[in-house]
């Protein structure tokens, strides 16, 4: 079985910044992905909001991302992951190329455009129903079509497909656009575009090729159809996190929760960018999240090792738990190793909350005593005598 310390899962800003950082801490990382690398960025026609660069299409980032993260020579292989299994402490990546162990796994597989549900829609993908205006918006050069969304990303792609449709509908389900001013000022001033408020697309309809889409009015009820060309469809995303679903804590409709340092609810499992709850879906958080994720596995990678030799492997151990926010117990901590040197084990409780509830200890300060990992006996602790039975 192939085993690796970090296994990343996806190939986006997420993925491939938690491979630079990933291989700049010198950690063995290995890089899954099922498609081309880049993430959604590579079907955006231009980023106008990464740092440094005014202007960039999707895929001249995307292809930038990966050549920064080659040079620190990570280990890339296309595979499908399936599930993650916990065995032992390990954890086991099913893919569809075979199973691969891991100390820790960066989640960084992004979200899909989500689908509007409505008759036509399944049957005319690929034949005038598209979910990317890079990818498809030359095909309708001089044609009508329509959008399906008022947010950032219909509203951006619909101002993108003027250059090639002759007529944009925007149509969506409020009075105004949810989009940022900017992106919808910049969009209302195009010629090219119309609006069309308060509605919902009811059906796709046509012989071959999409014809005309027919819409319902959500105020008033009225049924009216519209002669378009082709369907651009962006009304939000859907997290990519079905592999993990029944071993992480998710939320509204699966997006991972995760904390501060992006771990999730499982001890070594880690998620960053668009798949994880958060506010903002952006390029430039996500390659945050993917730097913050690759040091956090980091920190779990080497603090585990250590505790491993250190805690679990000896035969004795008599360790100190405290919390490093509490000045009494910090103030406790240093006379214990003053009067014990080298005989006590300390550890900051508050940083490793894991190891407090592996260890069954849910109020700190508390000294243990382990044998080969096996844990022989736990006392609360208030000053260094009551430490020295233990000693």
């Amino acid at each position: 079985m192939e085993k690796h310390e970090l296994v990343i899962i996806g190939a986006g800003p997420a993925g491939l910044t938690a491979a630079i950082y990933g291989r700049r801490a010198g950690l063995d990382v290995l890089v899954l992905e099922k498609g081309i690398p880049g993430g959604q960025i590579t079907s955006t026609a231009e980023i106008e909001n990464w740092p440094g660069i005014p202007m960039i299409s999707g895929e001249e980032l995307a292809r930038a991302f990966r050549d920064h993260a080659e040079k620190f020579s990570p280990k890339f292989m296309e595979a499908d992951v399936k599930e993650i299994s916990i065995e032992a402490g390990k954890k086991l990546i099913i893919t569809d190329k075979g199973n691969i162990e891991a100390e820790a796994v960066i989640v960084a597989t992004g979200a899909s455009f989500r689908k509007l549900g409505c008759p036509g829609e399944a049957e005319f993908t690929g034949r005038g129903v598209s979910y990317c205006a890079v990818c498809d918006g030359a095909f309708f050069e001089d044609q009508v079509i329509a959008v399906v969304g008022g947010g950032n990303t219909a509203v951006e792609e619909a101002d993108y497909l003027t250059r090639f449709a002759s007529k944009v509908y925007i149509i969506h389900r409020r009075d105004s656009l949810r989009a940022d001013r900017a992106v919808a000022e910049k969009a209302m001033s195009n010629p090219k575009i119309e609006p069309v408020w308060n509605s919902v697309v009811e059906k796709i309809d046509g012989e071959d090729m999409v014809e005309k889409v027919v819409i319902k009015n959500v105020k008033t009820g009225e049924i009216s159809e519209l002669p378009v060309a082709g369907v651009f469809v962006f009304v939000g995303m859907d997290p990519n996190s079905e592999f993990v679903k029944d071993l992480v804590e998710t939320k509204d409709g699966g997006w991972i929760v995760t904390d501060e340092k992006l771990e999730t609810s499982v001890e070594g499992i880690f998620a960053a960018g668009d798949v994880r709850d958060k506010f903002l879906r952006q390029v430039v958080t996500a390659a945050g999240d993917g730097a913050t994720a690759a040091m956090s596995a980091y920190a779990y990678i080497s603090e585990q090792l250590h505790l491993q030799k250190v805690l679990f492997e000896p035969e004795k151990v008599v360790s100190f738990l405290y919390s490093s926010i509490e000045p009494q117990q910090i103030k406790l901590a240093t006379e214990i190793e003053k009067k014990y040197p080298k005989k006590i084990l300390l550890i900051d409780g508050y940083k490793n909350k894991r190891m407090c509830e592996k260890l069954g200890i849910s109020e700190l300060p508390q000294a243990v005593v382990l044998n080969k990992g096996s844990l022989i006996c736990s006392k609360k602790i208030s000053s260094v005598q009551e430490i020295e039975e233990l000693v």
